[in-house]
């Protein structure tokens, strides 16, 4: 293997750090930035321009520019991405703190006097505690704007400089798990904010391979558009990128060739060329002088039984299945210590993990760890972008960052919308909300009990009269709400017996007496958490206990996926109820997309479940009563 000095940048040796000069255009203040925003609205392209925030390395920002904008503003608070930033991308690139309320107020100004046309960036999303969350909850119902402080989380900063900046359009992308918490309060509280300050919102979890990127990476993506004009998710590719097709073109690197060894100090190995579509695309910037040239190509060097044990594994094999003697850590614990990936199929995610070792991603044919340009291939970085800072800053980097393809593909869809217009309105989670709930306060449809406010009675109701026509509902609620405790319904032994035979379930009197005595050793308390011990002890129905928490909600009320609500939520988006096929994560996005977050909210959702269960049904949906009719895709398209 051929080695050679690199022309441009410091190489990598015994894990110095990375120096990259800045971009030409870099700018060291607001003035020189007015200077280059200026120039670049003088030209005949007249390009949309963008500002990174949480920027990281650069990944969001090159996708964006890759899709025809312009970054001309990042910030971070990681002093080698950022530098890795300042190299590729003009404008001004910061360090600056986005806890500071200065500097959010200033960062806000200054995007603002720009006239930026988008904000992107994941800032990160901590959870609430209820106290906290109850405040804010009432802050956003009520459009009050809190004071900034620094004990803020890093969201709100972002929003802040949103809301004081006022660009066309709001990208921004984060780990599914930031909108999963029970209530989904975060995510639900962005959508509102942007609603009212008159921005359309669609959020969505998306497969990032579905975007040519060759790894399993999901990410979450909220795109807004000022004006409430209506967003169109870019189409997605039915062929996979494989890991092979992304790396295979590399050399063999020998595992001994850690970086702090004398033959990689150079920087750079001999490259022969690329074979496939994806690895021309990652060569397609590399300078013709460079084209037989590969820089980053280096990893940490393998320990002798490390090599050994690598040797043993195949795509398959778990590190608890290797020979006790080539084992370095407990088995029970790191059952999946090793992993070597499968050039046939897509990697897995890779994370900042890589940066503390490489033993979840061994590679395919070799008994070694990625090197940082496989890394950065796997993430979509093409072959011309360094990383400033030492090798482990260098895989820290590139585990943080968005995938630029994915980022390309979002920006392309943005692009669209603001240069060419949209082909209509949006409708906002206001508009669904709102319609919901006032079915659920006018139809007869609604099941009687959802309007008790009663725990007790939602679950006694459901349970017995859940599956039963309007008319028996209609005959037998009544006497039912005559058992307003589980005391009362054991009073009435007599009474539920009848009832239950009446309706030809002779054994539903003593699942009503079972549940009630099970209620009443509580105190006849029926809390979460007792609802929840209710289900796990064969009790009670899961979805009677969700129906429980909704009515009387214990704060914040569950966001709750069940069958029904993701038929209606599948019609609705997609005309599909087979488009939601993860309930837990983009099901209950798209269930929180159509219930809004403010005090009809709740309504809301008792109202989408009872119309997945009685308008919007799997073979015969009487479309003309339902309330979201007017805007579905799945009526629209029958």
């Amino acid at each position: 293997m051929t080695l050679q000095a690199p022309q441009h940048a410091t190489g990598f040796a015994r894990g110095q750090a990375l120096r990259l000069p800045r971009h030409p255009e870099h700018c060291s203040d607001p003035g020189e930035l007015a200077d280059l925003v200026r120039r670049l609205r003088a030209t005949d392209t007249r390009p949309l321009l963008a500002a990174d925030l949480f920027s990281g390395a650069g990944g969001m920002s090159l996708g964006l520019e890759q899709a025809g904008m312009r970054v001309v503003f990042g910030a971070d608070f990681d002093t080698d991405a950022l530098a890795t930033h300042a190299h590729h991308f003009g404008g001004m690139s910061v360090g600056w703190d986005l806890g500071d309320p200065d500097r959010v107020a200033e960062v806000g100004a200054i995007l603002r006097a720009s006239r930026i046309d988008v904000i992107a960036g994941g800032p990160p999303c901590q959870p609430f505690s209820k106290a906290g969350r109850s405040r804010m909850r009432y802050l956003v119902q009520h459009g009050v704007r809190e004071a900034h402080d620094k004990r803020r989380d890093l969201w709100q900063s972002y929003l802040e400089i949103v809301r004081i900046a006022r660009p066309r359009a709001v990208i921004m992308e984060n780990v599914p798990d930031m909108a999963l918490d029970r209530e989904m309060f975060i995510l639900r509280s962005i959508v509102r904010r942007l609603e009212d300050w008159g921005y359309s919102v669609q959020e969505r979890v998306v497969d990032t391979y579905r975007y040519g990127v060759p790894q399993f990476r999901q990410r979450l993506i909220l795109v807004a558009v000022l004006g409430g004009l209506d967003f169109t998710w870019p189409v997605e590719s039915t062929k996979k990128v494989t890991l092979g097709n992304a790396i295979r073109d590399l050399p063999p690197v020998d595992p001994k060739d850690g970086w702090a060894s004398d033959s990689t100090r150079s920087g750079w190995r001999r490259y022969d060329g690329p074979r496939t579509e994806f690895q021309r695309e990652m060569r397609s910037l590399v300078p013709a002088s460079h084209s037989d040239r590969i820089y980053d190509h280096v990893t940490r060097r393998v320990r002798d039984d490390d090599e050994a044990a690598f040797e043993q594994l195949d795509t398959k094999t778990r590190y608890s299945e290797l020979p006790e003697e080539l084992k370095r850590y407990r088995d029970d614990i790191f059952d999946d210590k090793y992993k070597r990936l499968d050039a046939d199929d897509l990697s897995r995610t890779i994370t900042a993990h890589i940066a503390k070792d490489g033993y979840w991603y061994i590679h395919p044919e070799q008994n070694r760890t990625l090197t940082i340009r496989e890394a950065a291939r796997i993430q979509t970085f093409p072959d011309h972008f360094r990383f400033a800072g030492a090798p482990t800053s260098a895989f820290r980097q590139i585990g943080n960052a968005v995938p630029p393809r994915l980022a390309r593909a979002i920006g392309a869809a943005v692009e669209q919308v603001l240069q060419r217009g949209a082909p209509g309105l949006a409708v906002t989670t206001s508009d669904t909300k709102a319609a919901l709930a006032s079915w659920f306060r006018t139809s007869s449809t609604a099941s009687p009990w959802l309007r008790s406010g009663s725990r007790w009675l939602v679950v006694v109701g459901d349970t017995m009269l859940g599956s039963e026509s309007a008319t028996v509902v209609d005959a037998l609620w009544p006497s039912v709400t005559s058992w307003s405790s589980p005391s009362r319904l054991l009073e009435e032994r007599a009474t539920v017996e009848e009832l239950a035979t009446w309706l030809g379930r002779p054994d539903l009197a003593s699942q009503l007496f079972e549940l009630a005595r099970s209620v009443s050793t509580g105190g006849d308390v029926l809390d979460d958490e007792r609802l929840a011990s209710l289900v796990s002890d064969g009790h009670l129905r899961r979805g009677a206990a969700e129906l429980a928490m909704l009515v009387d909600p214990e704060g914040e009320e569950p966001v709750i996926a069940n069958t029904g609500a993701l038929r209606v939520a599948g019609r609705y988006f997609q005309g599909t109820e087979r488009w939601l096929k993860n309930r837990s994560s983009d099901g209950r996005i798209a269930v929180s997309r159509l219930i809004g977050f403010d005090e009809e909210s709740t309504k809301a959702q008792v109202a989408l479940i009872e119309v997945g269960a009685h308008v919007c049904t799997p073979k015969a949906p009487d479309c003309p009563s339902c309330p979201l009719a007017a805007w579905c895709t799945y009526r629209s398209g029958r």
